[in-house]
């Protein structure tokens, strides 16, 4: 039995996970969130006019452990600036030899206008490990709403694509907008895969036709009458939700005026689109102007800042780098691990419950609230 076969044979058989990294993933990569690694782009997929998907391989060949859903973030020089981006991953973790980011080339986006007009297969590229906790794994359910719009489709599309290859037959429906018939990413596939798993059912609503004289699908935004319509029992769904700020603001409302439990709805927590977020910054006191002294204890490093700061912005400030991404406690890329004293962490998601009992906390959103030694 080789490798692969080896890896597929320890699938889990129950259907409320799609990945168990601790029983099936015994030969794949532990890939820390705050490490990062070298991948080489093996192929460019066109999407759409602006959509690519990007196809890597680690440096060493070993496969990559991650849950459906997550994001890696990617670093890259452009234009002799370093760039740091998150980018979810689109492949399934069934299939951890290849790691693939599908991007949507944004206007005046520097990382996705480079990645589309640059990366080729052989070109190398920095990344994080994958982090993120916006996975269908984290919540049991026997029914699933899956929406997206726009390139929010790529953790949805990993999770979808896990179900199948594991045929698990899930009960999901998987509703995309999209601007036009041209614009809906991985239209075919969704199609090919409903095929495949009669208990997965796929829909399409685009603004307007475009190009596409013979669309027959519905014209407009999605609607409560049109998901009610589509998935009588949404109301009884888990429901996953991506896309643009303004798309998910408006899913949650409709969802809510259709009467659906907020504790099933979980969502992306960043604008996949919208690149790197300013820094929150705290309103000015007289606590705040307290100093505290900073360690790090693998490098020997040391700082001062004070309470008004976040732990990165005052790391930065010091010379010293720390991974980040969001900047807004969402992506989890500054995740670190406090050794000794308290911070005032006010996060966004980017953390799980059981890390933070561990003593990790997100540098991005954490203000000291005393003297500081950090697993740096």
């Amino acid at each position: 039995m080789n490798c692969v076969e080896s890896m597929f044979h320890q699938l889990p058989q129950t259907a409320d996970r799609l990945t168990d990294a601790a029983t099936w993933e015994q030969g794949a990569r532990h890939w820390p969130s705050g490490e990062q690694q070298t991948l080489t782009c093996c192929r460019v997929i066109d999407e759409t006019h602006d959509v690519k998907t990007f196809e890597f391989r680690t440096e060493d060949g070993l496969p990559v452990r991650f849950e459906p859903g997550q994001f890696m973030t990617v670093s890259a020089d452009v234009h002799g600036h370093r760039l740091e981006r998150c980018y979810t991953i689109s492949s399934p973790p069934t299939r951890p030899y290849l790691v693939s980011m599908t991007v949507k080339r944004v206007p005046g986006g520097a990382m996705s206008n480079w990645l589309h007009e640059s990366m080729q297969p052989g070109k190398q590229l920095r990344a994080y490990g994958p982090s993120g906790s916006f996975t269908a794994t984290a919540a049991a359910a026997t029914k699933s709403l899956y929406l997206s719009a726009g390139s929010g489709v790529t953790p949805l599309m990993s999770m979808t694509r896990a179900s199948i290859d594991l045929g698990l037959d899930r009960d999901i429906v998987f509703i995309h907008s999209a601007r036009t018939p041209a614009d809906i990413v991985f239209r075919r596939e969704l199609q090919r895969l409903a095929e495949l798993s009669p208990r997965l059912k796929t829909f399409f609503v685009c603004e307007g036709v475009g190009d596409e004289g013979g669309w027959s699908g519905p014209v407009g935004r999605l609607s409560l009458q049109l998901l009610s319509e589509w998935v009588p029992d949404h109301t009884e769904r888990e429901v996953f939700t991506c896309g643009p700020a303004g798309y998910m603001n408006a899913v949650r409302a409709l969802l809510h005026e259709g009467g659906h439990n907020p504790a099933r709805y979980h969502q992306e927590s960043f604008d996949i689109s919208a690149g790197v977020a300013p820094e929150p910054i705290a309103p000015a006191s007289e606590a705040a102007q307290e100093t505290f002294t900073i360690k790090l204890s693998r490098s020997s490093k040391s700082f001062t800042m004070n309470a008004a700061e976040t732990v990165l912005s005052a790391a930065r400030k010091a010379g010293v780098a720390i991974p980040s991404s969001c900047s807004q406690g969402m992506c989890g890329t500054c995740k670190t691990k406090v050794l000794e004293g308290t911070v005032d962490m006010n996060h966004n998601g980017g953390i799980r419950e059981r890390e933070i009992q561990k003593g990790f906390r997100l540098l991005c959103c954490s203000r000291p609230t005393s003297d500081l030694v950090l697993e740096l």
